[in-house]
């Protein structure tokens, strides 16, 4: 059954190729313009939330399911208007089955990134502006979520690198919420230290100069983590902001405690080797002693 626009509008005839295009730009115009007016609603509504109520990310999703809906019932409702439209859509019924199971097979992952989307909006494991911890094809990243599309979510890293993932894999993922945990970030700073060096008064220094760094929130310690072959491996641990500033931090302090150490006459190991070098027989072991080279 079709719609009989021509009784409200007489001078358009949807029997005619003039009067379908004309209903084709009526049509696109009324969902423009309600597009626009279902987005204008959706931004009222966050803007006027004082309490936090609403959440950010679930209305953007919702606002694109909407007008993906509207253009839906746009197409359909044109389609009813246009006499030869409506004979078409009707001769193709039959074959709605079989073209649904091609279409469900070519777009499988745009279909499984649509409802891993929609899960991320149900069950909320992360907002927008919520600093997350994930798995991405490029290793572990941090980032900030800056966007939920119907397909795919964005991340801004600390060094402003926009990571997009689609919404499958990070739904599949085991992510860590940072800033529903914990804001900060512990920074850990490797130190090495000779065996003849006093313990006590190394430590004394790398705290020192972690204090006074900008960054350091909350300087945690430093203990000894290891006996190595031939070094005595402390770890200092340190609060943060963030990942960046944990990041910034540990590299200054390699350098700041490396002069440090030098000022003080703290020893830094390295690896080195004894080389002996073995002559005739006709030499004695004293001559080989003395070749050998410490």
């Amino acid at each position: 059954m079709t719609f009989d626009f021509a009784s409200y509008l007489p001078s358009l005839d949807p029997t005619s190729l003039t009067g379908a295009l004309e209903l084709a730009v009526i049509y696109f115009l009324i969902g423009q313009v309600a597009a626009l007016i279902i987005g204008r609603m959706f931004r009222f509504l966050v803007r006027h939330d004082t309490e936090g109520r609403v959440d950010r990310m679930t209305a953007t999703f919702l606002k694109r399911i909407v007008q993906v809906l509207l253009w839906v019932f746009i197409l359909t409702l044109y389609t009813k208007t246009i006499p030869a439209l409506d004979k078409l859509g009707t001769a193709l019924l039959a074959s709605v089955s079989i073209a649904s199971v091609v279409i469900g097979l070519a777009a499988q992952n745009t279909l499984s990134n649509l409802i891993a989307g929609i899960s991320l909006v149900i069950y909320r494991p992360f907002r927008l502006g919520d600093r997350i911890q994930i798995n991405a094809p490029t290793g572990l990243e941090t980032g900030i979520v800056e966007d939920v599309t119907l397909g795919y979510t964005r991340l801004k890293t600390y060094d402003n690198r926009r990571i997009v993932l689609s919404n499958s894999l990070v739904s599949n993922q085991i992510m860590v919420n940072l800033t529903s945990v914990e804001p900060r970030v512990m920074a850990l700073v490797p130190i090495s230290i000779g065996y003849e060096s006093d313990i006590d008064r190394a430590r004394a220094i790398v705290l020192d100069v972690a204090a006074q760094h900008p960054s350091a929130e909350e300087v945690v310690g430093c203990p000894v983590t290891l006996l190595n072959a031939s070094s005595v491996d402390m770890t200092l641990r340190v609060w943060c902001k963030d990942a960046g500033e944990a990041a910034g931090f540990r590299n200054d302090m390699l350098e700041s405690v490396k002069k440090r150490f030098d000022k003080e006459g703290i020893e830094i190991p390295f690896a080195y080797q004894n080389v002996v070098l073995k002559g005739g027989s006709d030499q004695s072991p004293e001559k080989d002693k003395d070749r050998q080279d410490q």
